[in-house]
């Protein structure tokens, strides 16, 4: 595996050196030690590190939050929050960034060392290994939206709630609505068919597909097109019903 390339933000000189001979005695390599958000995000973006340690209070007019908030959102790099205050309201704000984790160093400093060099070797590696897994998914979903989006039959997919979670282009033209407006909104107003309308009233009770033959399907518009198709519950592990697939085709 090639050697995992870390970033330190640390205004405070001796603590970054402490963090940095932490880190290269465990194998990391430090890219850099810089004291400002600002200098974090072009360092982030010229040396592509692979994760960040962020101090949050930092001087300069961008803390370590916002910092980590521009460095998630443009680069995807993962930020674990150094910090020596626990004050609630401070790990709150740090929690909207959706950090990859917190280590506070102020309880090591009676060993004058700002952190336990194994509990920072196990937080960088669950860290990682959070990120590829999250990495995969993504990917795993945007290929997964790509194959729906391209087959012929229109889909619709629910939760547990028959909230709309996903349409494919198909269903948007077949409905009338446009994904971005259906998300959220209970499929019985999105997929409206005539003499069914109890269809959806209780999807936990349901056994297997049902199917959707030669129904009249009434658009946003109050168009009708006749529709062949079937109505799929989702199962987890355990058999429970955790939402819909909804796969329809227009009958020409």
């Amino acid at each position: 595996m090639d050697e995992v390339k870390i970033l330190v933000v640390e205004d405070e000189k001796l603590t970054a050196e402490y963090i940095k001979i932490g880190l290269e005695k465990s194998g990391y390599q430090v890219l850099d030690t810089v004291d400002t958000g600002k200098k974090a995000i072009k360092k982030v973006e010229e040396l592509s590190a692979d994760l960040v340690l962020m101090d949050i209070h930092l001087k300069g007019d961008m803390d370590g939050i916002e910092a980590a908030e521009v460095i998630r959102n443009r680069f995807g790099v993962p930020v674990i929050f150094l910090t020596a205050y626990n004050d609630e309201k401070t790990i709150q704000r740090a929690k909207l960034t959706e950090p990859s984790g917190f280590l506070t160093k102020e309880p090591f400093r009676i060993l004058n060392k700002p952190f336990v060099e194994k509990e920072l070797h196990n937080t960088i590696e669950i860290t990682l290994y959070r990120h590829r897994i999250e990495n995969r998914l993504r990917e795993h979903e945007r290929w997964l939206i790509a194959v729906l989006n391209s087959i012929s039959d229109a889909v619709i997919a629910t939760d547990s709630s028959k909230q709309v979670k996903f349409m494919n282009t198909i269903a948007e033209d077949l409905t009338g609505w446009i994904e971005a407006d259906a998300i959220g909104m209970d499929i019985g107003d999105i997929f409206k068919i005539v003499g069914n309308e109890s269809e959806f009233k209780e999807i936990k009770l349901m056994k297997g597909s049902l199917p959707i033959k030669h129904d009249m399907l009434i658009s946003q518009d109050s168009s009708q097109n006749l529709i062949d198709g079937t109505i799929t519950p989702i199962n987890n592990e355990n058999g429970e019903i955790e939402g819909l697939v909804v796969i329809f085709r227009k009958i020409d």
